[in-house]
């Protein structure tokens, strides 16, 4: 058991540079896998989830080398390539690698089994397995619809046309995936943007794609061929610092090298809705992916109601954004965002009993929160295994009258590595302990 220890601390400074980007690092180890040719990969992400991707691949006959300060070589296979794995797949924590997985393993020759921890065999996979069994899947899962998938493969999938009903870029991702394989055109439409890591990349490895307006379509059979990609630091990651440098006093922070496509900028325009101050320097195309340096100043935050259609541009942010509307002046409205109470907690419910612990008043709804921002005590909060509700309330430290302790944190570990460590130079008085359970 891993619990971190959090004092008050004056200010947030200094120039960082956080992990690569978690999304494109899975995504360049799985379609690097399955193209032909040699893809070499700079800035990989090495936490537990993006390992987790990369060590199933290598069960299934990919030849790997790496990671080595974040530079990967994959000796791709081509669609047809895989090999059936020895032993059930293990993905620990990682819903990006099974649900983005089960749609590239549905269309091979072969049956394979899924399976993660404990929370991970909580999540939703309905999902993606309902329009994977249109296309002619066979997967089977609990009862529930939870891990561990069985996917019978040898199943000829045929492209459909899914609307999808909720905003998603994993079930969006996981189709397109899955209609790699399939005969005809798989075509997936969104209610609302989200995340197009998928889309970009594809036509970066040379598969055509076709996008008007929400739909995104692709044929099957086509070939990928091997790239080089650099990943750029992680927008999500560089979030916490955001906020951080944005609420504590006299501070500023410069992120170096941050990914900001923009269907992953919701945070940036929610933030700057509430008053920040944030600034893009540098702003630069790498490899199909928007890149800039992001300015971070001390702001006076006040309460917003966030506009729906930001919600699904910022889905991963939400914990430290609820920290960011606790230290605002008045009330933030949050709905429309069920979709976190499937997360790696249920991030809503989590974050409003963490908050209330620290003396803040957050009301959580069916989908999403109200809270009056006021001032954050001390306290001990429970982060129930989430690595993102336990970094955002490392942040909340900046702004409390007195220590919070924050328990079971050791999945912090599986998209921020070294977290605590950026942590401590940026000036936050954090200190990890560890003990037996």
């Amino acid at each position: 058991m891993i619990s971190f220890t959090v004092h008050p601390s004056p200010q947030l400074h200094g120039t960082l540079r956080v992990p690569g980007d978690k999304s494109i690092s899975h995504r360049a180890i799985m379609l690097g896998a399955i193209a032909e040719g040699t893809t070499q990969v700079h800035g990989f992400l090495e936490g537990e989830d993006t390992l987790a991707t990369l060590a199933v691949f290598q069960a299934m006959g990919v030849a790997i080398e790496g990671p080595r300060q974040g530079q990967v070589t994959i000796h791709g296979v081509g669609l047809q390539g895989l090999k059936p794995p020895a032993a059930p797949l293990y993905l620990g924590n990682s819903g990006t690698s099974i649900r983005l997985l089960t749609g590239l393993l549905a269309g091979q020759s072969f049956a394979v089994e899924m399976h993660g921890d404990a929370s991970l065999s909580r999540r939703p996979m309905r999902r993606v397995t309902a329009p994977l069994a249109q296309m002619g899947a066979c997967i089977q899962t609990t009862e529930a619809g939870t891990p561990p998938l069985k996917i019978i493969g040898t199943q000829p999938l045929m492209g459909i046309h899914y609307p999808l009903p909720v905003a998603s870029a994993q079930v969006k991702s996981c189709l397109l995936l899955a209609g790699l394989y399939a005969k005809g055109t798989t075509c997936v439409v969104e209610p609302a943007p989200t995340r197009d890591h998928t889309e970009r990349m594809l036509t970066g490895f040379g598969y055509s794609i076709q996008q008007e307006g929400q739909q995104v379509c692709l044929q099957g059979g086509g070939k990928l061929r091997a790239m080089t990609i650099d990943v750029p630091a992680d927008l999500s990651s560089a979030a916490f610092f955001i906020v951080g440098a944005t609420i504590a006093n006299n501070s500023q922070v410069l992120l170096q090298h941050v990914g900001i496509n923009p269907t992953r900028t919701g945070v940036i325009d929610i933030l700057r809705l509430m008053g920040a101050k944030i600034t893009f320097q540098n702003q630069r195309d790498i490899g199909g992916e928007p890149v800039a340096d992001i300015l971070v100043q001390s702001s006076s935050l006040h309460g917003i109601e966030i506009p729906r259609e930001l919600v699904p541009l910022a889905i991963d942010e939400f914990p430290i954004l609820f920290i960011a509307a606790a230290c605002a002046k008045g009330k933030t409205v949050l709905t429309g965002a069920e979709e976190l109470r499937v997360k790696e907690s249920d991030r809503i419910q989590v974050m409003a009993d963490g908050l209330q612990a620290v003396g803040i008043d957050a009301q959580p709804t069916p989908d999403g929160m109200i809270i009056h921002g006021g001032q954050l005590a001390g306290g001990t909060v429970k982060s129930h295994g989430d690595h993102r509700i336990a970094m955002a309330f490392t942040m909340a430290a900046l702004r409390a009258t007195d220590t919070i302790m924050i328990e079971d944190c050791a999945n912090v570990a599986t998209s921020f590595p070294n977290f605590v460590q950026l942590a401590q130079q940026a000036g936050i008085n954090l200190y990890q302990q560890e003990s037996k359970a």
